[in-house]
């Protein structure tokens, strides 16, 4: 009978026992503020200088609600508050990263075809890259196709919602630089 015990304390013992610890994920280096900063400002000077191909968009108000977060915008829940970006600002950036692939992709599908913004694509795709920094690279992912017509206008909507968030990141990253 003894051998039957021991064999199903053997059998049994890993159940009892905790699971072995994880390691630590390494620590992800902290972006570089200063380039952020400087990025985000060409980021939001570039913006202004995109003119729309048709000046009856310029005026129009839309009024949206999105209730899915999408695109991604910095909300206060996304902790970019001047106090908390100092002592942890994991969430924060991975709403900016989650931000500037979208917008990046976007830049690169068929709504922007008849007016490429290499500019605006060079420089999101470089403060991306220092955003990511211990994070690896992300692929770009292929929007869906739309239909020719509706072209211009969802152009001015991405442009828009892009100046807006430019705006805010800047704060961020003006905020943190010093």
């Amino acid at each position: 009978m003894a051998p039957l015990r021991r064999l199903c304390l053997c059998l049994c013992l890993p159940l009892l026992l905790p699971p072995p610890a994880a390691p630590a994920p390494a620590p992800a280096r902290r972006p570089d503020w200063a380039a952020c900063r400087i990025l985000s400002r060409e980021l939001s000077r570039l913006l202004a200088t995109v003119k729309e191909p048709h000046p009856v968009l310029e005026g129009m108000q839309l009024m949206e609600e999105d209730p899915q977060n999408w695109p991604p915008r910095i909300r206060c829940s996304d902790a970019c508050d001047p106090l908390t970006l100092e002592t942890n600002n994991t969430r924060c950036l991975h709403r900016i990263r989650q931000a500037l692939q979208h917008y990046r992709d976007l830049l690169g599908s068929d709504i922007f075809r008849d007016q490429p913004q290499p500019q605006l694509e060079t420089t999101m795709e470089q403060l991306l890259r220092h955003v990511q920094e211990g994070h690896g690279r992300s692929p770009r992912h292929p929007m869906a196709a739309t239909m020719v017509w509706t072209h211009p206008f969802q152009r001015h909507l991405a442009l828009k919602r892009l100046r807006s968030f430019a705006a805010v990141m800047s704060r961020v990253f003006n905020h943190s630089a010093r």
